[in-house]
């Protein structure tokens, strides 16, 4: 389904002036709460919340955030804004959010190309939110619609909001670009009003299907429990749900992936070639899990060059 242009721009418009992202005065990354007070579906959740290290004594950006109950977005501003923007969702297993709240390499590349870029943190499944396995999708549905609402100001196009997920957070991204004509909460704000559906979509060593052999263990565990169903499995399996209207999608993945089987990606990209979507897959012969989009030189990765042009062959941007 389409998203109807004029009334896209002026639900935008008029949303504009919600307050501005709050700038943190050390970086040039701005950060802001997905929702406006408690996340909804809480009144079970008992964790608390906490950050790590990735790696003890490493670097102090490259952090973790466990039992999240308080999820935010951030948002990096290019030099000079080409009018798209582009949602991160990082990965972690659903064990944990391997995200940093003063960006990355990754925001960094895309702010360089234009691109507005947005990284998001999101709620665990395995914490008691009364969402279960579509918790992660409820924030990301409300970031692509924050996103959106504050497009104008900061010289996006609201119509041209892609998402891009890594992991476990690959699986959001793809139920967040099929799974967009279903509302996973309550209205609460304007923002609300506006639409959830990706121009386009990236996907990198995905979680996708909940489904015996290639199913990613610990991700199924954390998403349905130690016993999940049949009828479970399939719920939360994107081959198995995805629409003829999904967004164009990029793949990449490893051959080699010893923690997500790379036929999650295979099967994703099988199922989107039988609605007709358009899909581009990269199939490497080495790189694990976890590539990313740099080589260990520091350069660009070729697969990072293969999505800006994807993105701009789909009019993402020019």
């Amino acid at each position: 389904m389409e998203t109807d242009r004029r009334t896209l721009l002026g639900l935008a418009a008029s949303l504009a002036a919600t307050p501005a992202l709050a700038r943190t005065a050390e970086t040039s990354v701005e950060t802001v709460d997905l929702w406006p007070g408690a996340a909804p579906g809480g009144e079970r959740v008992t964790v608390t919340e906490s950050v790590i290290l990735r790696t003890p004594g490493g670097d102090p950006n490259d952090t973790a955030f466990l039992n999240v109950t308080k999820p935010w977005l951030t948002m990096r501003r290019p030099a000079k804004p080409n009018g798209a923007a582009v949602l991160m969702i990082p990965g972690g297993g659903y064990v944990r959010v391997a995200v940093g709240k003063k960006g990355g390499s990754i925001d960094a590349w895309l702010a360089s190309l234009g691109i507005t870029a947005f990284v998001m943190d999101y709620r665990l499944p395995a914490d008691g939110w009364a969402a279960g396995p579509d918790v992660a999708l409820q924030d990301a549905q409300r970031a692509m619609r924050l996103i959106r609402a504050r497009a104008p100001s900061l010289g996006v196009d609201p119509a041209k909001v892609a998402a891009i997920g890594f992991s476990a957070g690959g699986h959001v991204a793809a139920r967040l670009a099929t799974q967009f004509a279903r509302e996973t909460y309550a209205p609460i704000d304007e923002a609300d009003k506006l639409p959830t559906r990706p121009f386009a979509a990236g996907l990198f060593y995905p979680v996708i299907t909940g489904t015996a052999p290639y199913a990613h263990g610990q991700s199924l565990k954390q998403l349905l429990g130690a016993n999940p169903t049949d009828a479970q499995r399939q719920a939360i399996s994107v081959e198995l749900n995805t629409p003829g209207d999904t967004p164009p999608t990029f793949i990449a993945a490893a051959a080699d992936d010893k923690t997500v089987p790379v036929e999650n990606s295979m099967l994703m990209w099988q199922a989107l070639r039988a609605k007709k979507v358009p899909v581009e897959m990269h199939l490497q012969e080495v790189g694990g899990h976890g590539f990313g989009l740099k080589d260990r030189s520091g350069q660009i990765a070729p697969v990072a060059l293969a999505l800006d042009a994807f993105f701009k062959r789909h009019g993402l941007y020019a």
